[in-house]
């Protein structure tokens, strides 16, 4: 998923920076209107696709408002800037994108969410809110009656103009209440949320990136059949089964080291465009951590918020850490803002690189000694000699709940034994290891 799939732009069409306003210590001057506080239901419109999402505005700090988007349990918080007496600017955090809106007579919302990618174009995708609603797609107690119960481990078969890789989602349903999340090959959905009347169940998710809703048909059989709206006329078809032993490809297999190939090779600017090299001192005799990411993706920002802590926590350890990002924009000066977001954001405490555009060929020709560059992100191991240890592809969150306790523990059971193991005798700082010449 991709902000880049929205349209350029700052500024909502009529909504400007109005001259002659006064801000005080409670906000815009006399005559304002600001969202009032509280629960929301807000519906983006994509083609005659309506999503509908949720959030909360707190205005306990008048100066420092922040807009919650929900999802389930999921909490994402977003600073709010006045644009106006009545407009607000939500940037999206990490991701490169706003919502942009203006507060009507009525007290309701409506704006549109933009990408701010410089020199971008594309399509956007206008919204409106209503305030003191928490309902996401039907209210409560006007559900429609269903006899079926989806909850359980699903097989997904996708597909587009061509089949896609299966998928796996896991559903839980309490009454007529649906959550849940869908595990790929490249990561998970995060936490959806939805609702099943008569025959029929429908689920979305927004927390920063690009919207999305799966809506479905339950068949006589038990199976189901559907559409996943996503951005601007992006749409794919599944069908699925229930089946408990539905299991994605093994991720730890599907991104490797190319035949004659034992280390990884590549020298990339950091922010500041000085050169960086895995055959630098600093990482010679440590375990390395790679992490191939970008900003724009959700799944990446996850991985990175475990990755910055875990770091922390063990940076003495005689471990190390690189994240390579890969932007929307092949410009070191953009890359150094997005991924300086993503730094300040997370309390990165490692190397951060810039690859290049956001591109799977790029991001393979940037590290030849890969198979293939298959998603972002992907998480590479590399052992105190400089040698591959583990290239781990996607990443699966807390959302995922037995998936991600058994990643974290095979994480920490991994990374302690490779720390474990000896430093090499020709791995001193400053004086060139002879094993990374070979």
């Amino acid at each position: 998923m991709n902000v880049s799939q929205t349209i350029k732009g700052v500024v909502l069409a009529g909504v400007t920076l109005a001259s002659g306003v006064s801000y005080g210590t409670d906000g815009p001057g006399t005559g304002s209107k600001t969202p009032k506080p509280g629960i929301w239901r807000g519906e983006f419109v994509i083609s005659e696709t309506k999503i509908p999402f949720n959030f909360e505005y707190n205005a306990k700090d008048k100066d420092h408002p922040i807009l919650t988007l929900l999802n389930g349990t999921r909490r994402d918080d977003f600073k709010v800037t006045s644009l106006g007496p009545d407009s607000i600017f939500v940037k999206m955090n990490t991701y490169d994108a706003a919502l942009v809106a203006k507060v009507e007579s009525d007290g309701r919302l409506s704006g549109e969410y933009r990408s701010l990618v410089p020199g971008f174009r594309g399509n956007s995708l206008p919204f409106v809110a209503e305030h003191g609603k928490n309902y996401r797609f039907v209210e409560k107690g006007k559900e429609l009656p269903t006899k079926h119960n989806l909850t359980g481990k699903w097989d997904l078969k996708i597909y587009s103009k061509a089949k896609l890789p299966d998928n796996v989602a896991l559903l839980k349903q309490e009454g007529n209440k649906l959550t849940g999340v869908v595990m790929s090959t490249v990561g998970d959905s995060r936490e959806l949320e939805g609702v099943v009347e008569g025959d029929e169940f429908v689920l979305s998710h927004f927390s920063g990136p690009n919207p999305r809703v799966y809506r479905g048909k339950i068949n006589e059989d038990g199976s189901v059949t559907g559409e996943i709206s996503s951005g601007i006329y992006n749409s794919t078809k599944f069908d699925g089964t229930k089946n408990t032993a539905a299991e994605l490809p093994d991720p730890y297999k599907l991104t490797y080291l190319k035949e004659g190939y034992k280390k990884l090779d590549f020298t990339l600017p950091d922010l500041d465009g000085k050169s960086v090299s895995l055959s630098d001192d600093k990482y010679k005799g440590k375990v390395v951590i790679v992490e191939i990411i970008g900003t724009w993706c959700p799944n990446c920002t996850d991985q990175t918020s475990f990755l910055a802590p875990w770091f922390k926590a063990n940076k003495n350890r005689g471990v190390e850490a690189i994240a390579i990002g890969f932007e929307q924009k092949d410009d070191l000066a953009y890359a150094k803002y997005t991924l300086g977001t993503l730094k300040k954001k997370y309390g990165i405490e490692y190397d951060i690189l810039f690859g290049g555009i956001a591109d799977k060929k790029v991001a393979s020709d940037k590290l030849p000694a890969l198979n293939q560059m298959m998603a972002f992100p992907t998480t590479i191991l590399i052992d105190r000699k400089g040698e591959v240890r583990q290239i781990h592809t996607g990443y699966t969150g807390e959302v995922t709940g037995d998936y991600f306790k058994n990643y974290v523990a095979k994480w920490n059971k991994d990374l302690d034994e490779l720390i474990a193991e000896p430093v090499p005798t020709a791995s001193v700082a400053g004086k060139p290891n002879k094993q990374s010449e070979e």
